[in-house]
């Protein structure tokens, strides 16, 4: 980190959302967290690029349960030597943000991401960071274009949210920018169980936003007023320069396409998909 610049907290969402993840089981590992991606967890690979990072500095990982950690050293070592505080993870995603923030002051600044996003690169992080500081905003959104995310990446399958002026893709990174924006992870609860399906999202921000979705009428901007409008506080996004970004694991096909955007030799043969 440069001590120069605004420094962030990094919260790092590590926990499974169900009992058996599908990628943990194909990885033959506890938990989806420590699948390797060219040889790395992933969960090492992200808390490597954020401490490469020149805009982060504390790092905070929530989840893996304790349960899993008592059963993974490594990981426990690493924690301690890089010096990354630990904290058990709650019911949902949107509650574990929620209890991590209310240990932390107020004017913190908070960067939020997971520890599926195994393509993660310091670069990334402090493009991102950059942009959300002179945004004028409350808490900001990294995306990314989805006709670059599937030009770069052909073989993966990107839930997008397409407007008047392009789809785009969500790329797991949020910085909350002021104590106000912190709110959003109470909003969040009401959305985040249909973090895939792009219109009962919407739908949260009500009917006349709806419609202007399914006719093709809301461009980004409007969409971010909307969220600002039914947050109370201004919300934004940044577009990353990134597709690779958009690249989360949420599924064993996502993994394969990580490795192999990350270099890993050999992977071919072990692709089951067409």
């Amino acid at each position: 980190m440069n001590t120069s610049l605004p420094s962030f907290t990094a919260i790092v969402l590590a926990a499974d959302r169900e009992p058996v993840n599908e990628v943990a089981k194909a990885a033959g590992v506890r938990c989806k967290s420590l699948a390797p991606v060219d040889g790395t967890p992933m969960v090492f690979r992200v808390l490597g690029a954020l401490h490469s990072s020149f805009y982060v500095g504390e790092r905070i990982l929530c989840g893996p349960p304790g349960a899993v950690m008592a059963q993974e050293p490594e990981l426990r070592a690493y924690a301690t030597a890089g010096g990354v505080r630990w904290f058990e993870n709650q019911a949902t995603p949107s509650a574990s943000v929620h209890h991590v923030m209310q240990q932390l002051p107020e004017k913190t600044l908070v960067l939020l991401t997971t520890s599926d996003h195994a393509l993660l690169t310091p670069q990334v992080v402090d493009y991102f960071c950059s942009h959300a500081l002179t945004s004028a905003c409350d808490v900001v959104a990294a995306i990314a274009r989805h006709e670059e995310v599937t030009t770069a990446c052909p073989e993966t399958r990107r839930t997008s949210y397409r407007f008047k002026d392009g789809a785009y893709c969500s790329c797991n990174l949020f910085a909350f920018l002021t104590p106000q924006a912190r709110a959003a992870a109470l909003f969040w609860r009401q959305v985040e169980s249909q973090r895939k399906n792009p219109l009962r999202v919407i739908r949260a921000f009500g009917w006349i936003a709806v419609m202007q979705y399914l006719l093709g009428g809301m461009t980004l901007a409007g969409a971010m007023d909307r969220v600002s409008h039914r947050l109370g506080f201004k919300a934004g996004a940044v577009i990353l320069p990134f597709p690779e970004a958009a690249i989360d694991v949420d599924s064993v096909r996502d993994w394969y396409v990580a490795r192999r955007i990350a270099g890993e030799k050999d992977i071919e043969h072990l692709h089951p998909f067409p």
